[in-house]
């Protein structure tokens, strides 16, 4: 592509780049080998979660370099840098799942405060696992320059004698080892081989339900998010996401005209359909505070109630993200949707046009089972639903996608932290009828709201995942199957319902009529809310804590900031 002179008088980084007085500034970037040229093209931050933690994030920092070469062929300069991220399924079962909703908060601030303190003109952002999906977008809107997400991929399914896997069925496998349904040999036989590429957990999980929303909500090019993370394709996807940002600062199309009140509802719409992560009642509303959206786990809850269930994918279906990308990838999902009219196909995306202009020529593949077309729905009703009552006035999330039993009555098991339940799970300290509640596991009283995945998957691998239920004011993975409720508001901490309950108590959840509540009299609840008394953290000090004294509710995110909604100023304009 020939050389253009682009006007810098309106870019942010003509704060370190243009005039006599930004000498100092220019000097750096002739010592990293750059030139009078790329100097005065657009910056363009290429922010990756790449590490070395696990599958999920290795191919991110080969994906950037294609990035980079895009934004070169464009006439734009690259500067890459990377953010932290936490893998949930490194983290999950132990303290160290305190730390990854709070990596959400800590990426999208360390990518605003490279990008701000550099001055960088647009952003095109990599991830991989469940957090960072979600923080490099929210930073994306609260900068709004200019932005292209981009998923990492996701992993290959494992073969264990026949079958595909996933890590699911190794976090299961615990659970049927400490039963005595599986040797020591044939548990370890599983891990060996359930994850064998790159790439993020193959299921309807959070990673693969955030890469959904990021196409349907147009922060992502149509079909970059399906091919799994090992194939060559990826890099091709990265190149055009290179070109796409320089397409968007030449139009002066910003995050904010992206992510709307309607295209939020888009991405619900999306996540009901394919059976997607409870965590997405968290993170929608986080990504809405960025953009001063108020849409909260009630608005999610109740687009999700309404709309069928389309994609057959695990852990409630049968397969994983290779094969919605066999078929034709999330295109086709959404392609379904727009055409029963469930989407709103007027909302601007990435690539300078509307859903609906993105999606005209994608036909719907018929000789798949896969995806099905909203008119023979797997379901009627999403995946996910929200619940209300006197155990969750601020509102909790149930996934009910592969549930054959939707209403559970049993009685109060309560514990005061994940390993307790972990620890009476595996001593098999419960029985059929119990109703297992996990409190002072949220925002503020991990703090950190942890994931209950490997307690969760423990129960299924006992066999009793169909005979318990659980409830918590924590959250679950996208992972996790059962009759599990999370997101529980107010939690436990700050005196919520969790807190006063007390083993025996009668419990009824009810999925189809959308409530939660204890068979208590408002007298009992009066005396019990009177005795009780806040309870210690051991987290006084660090990051943890931090997020602890500043986080807000559930039901709005879980957010640290005031977000958009406060902003006297945005960054882009400065």
């Amino acid at each position: 592509m020939a050389a253009k002179i682009w006007d810098k008088s309106r870019l942010p980084s003509r704060h370190t780049t243009q005039g006599p007085e930004r000498a100092p500034h220019r000097s750096y970037y002739y010592a990293m080998g750059m030139t009078q040229e790329e100097i005065d093209q657009p910056f363009v931050g290429v922010a990756t979660c790449w590490n070395e933690a696990a599958p999920c994030n290795i191919a991110l920092s080969r994906q950037a370099q294609s990035v980079k070469k895009g934004v070169a062929e464009a006439n734009g300069t690259a500067r890459e840098f990377t953010t932290i991220t936490v893998t949930d399924g490194i983290a999950m079962g132990h303290q160290g799942m305190k730390s990854s909703l709070v990596s959400r908060e800590c990426i999208a601030d360390s990518v605003e405060l490279t990008v701000r303190g550099h001055g960088y003109d647009a952003l095109v952002g990599l991830a991989g696992c469940d957090k960072s999906l979600p923080g490099m977008m929210m930073a994306m809107v609260r900068l709004n320059v200019p932005s292209v997400f981009m998923y990492g991929g996701s992993i290959l399914p494992g073969k264990f004698r026949g079958r595909d896997v996933t890590v699911v069925d190794v976090f299961e496998a615990v659970g049927q080892h400490a039963a005595g349904k599986m040797s020591a040999e044939d548990l370890h036989e599983l891990e060996c081989v359930a994850c064998p590429s790159a790439g993020a957990c193959g299921g309807q999980f959070t990673a693969n339900t955030m890469a959904t929303v990021s196409e349907a909500i147009g922060l992502a090019l149509p079909g970059s998010a399906g091919s799994p993370a090992p194939y060559e394709e990826r890099d091709r996807w990265a190149v055009e996401s290179g070109r796409a940002v320089m397409h968007l600062i030449e139009k002066q199309i910003r995050p904010r005209d992206i992510v709307t009140l309607r295209s939020l509802r888009n991405a619900a719409v999306v996540v009901g359909a394919t059976g997607g992560s409870t965590n997405a009642a968290l993170h929608l509303p986080a990504l809405a505070n960025e953009a001063g959206i108020r849409f909260t786990l009630d608005d999610v809850a109740d687009i999700m109630r309404k709309t069928p269930y389309i994609a057959d994918l695990k852990p409630g279906g049968k397969y994983v993200a290779l094969d919605v990308h066999n078929v034709g990838g999330i295109p086709v999902i959404i392609k379904a949707l727009l055409d029963a009219g469930l989407l709103d196909g007027d909302c601007m995306t990435v690539t300078g046009k509307t859903l609906a202009e993105n999606h005209k020529d994608v036909v719907f593949p018929l000789d798949q089972d896969v995806i099905y077309p909203v008119s023979r729905a797997i379901t009627p009703t999403g995946g996910v639903v929200g619940l209300k009552g006197n155990l969750c006035p601020e509102g909790a999330v149930v996934k009910v996608a592969g549930m054959k039993n939707q209403r559970f009555e049993g009685t109060a098991l309560c514990f005061d932290s994940e390993e307790e339940a972990f620890a009476a799970v595996q001593a098999r300290a419960y029985k059929a009828g119990d109703v297992i509640i996990i409190r002072y596991e949220g925002p503020k009283g991990g703090p950190g709201m942890r994931e209950m995945l490997s307690t969760t998957s423990a129960i299924y691998g006992q066999g009793m995942g169909e005979h318990v239920a659980l409830i918590t004011d924590g959250r679950f993975s996208g992972a996790t199957r059962g009759f599990c409720v999370g997101h529980v508001g107010p939690e436990a901490a700050v005196g919520g319902p969790l807190a006063l309950l007390q083993n025996g108590d009668r419990i009824v959840i009810d999925a189809v009529a959308g409530t939660m509540d204890a068979l208590l009299s408002d007298a009992e609840w009066d005396a019990r809310r009177a005795a009780w008394k806040p309870r210690a953290t051991d987290y006084n000090s660090g990051a943890i804590w931090r997020f602890g004294q500043t986080v807000g509710p559930a039901y709005l995110g879980a957010v640290t900031h005031p977000g958009a909604s406060a902003e006297t100023h945005c960054y882009a304009d400065l």
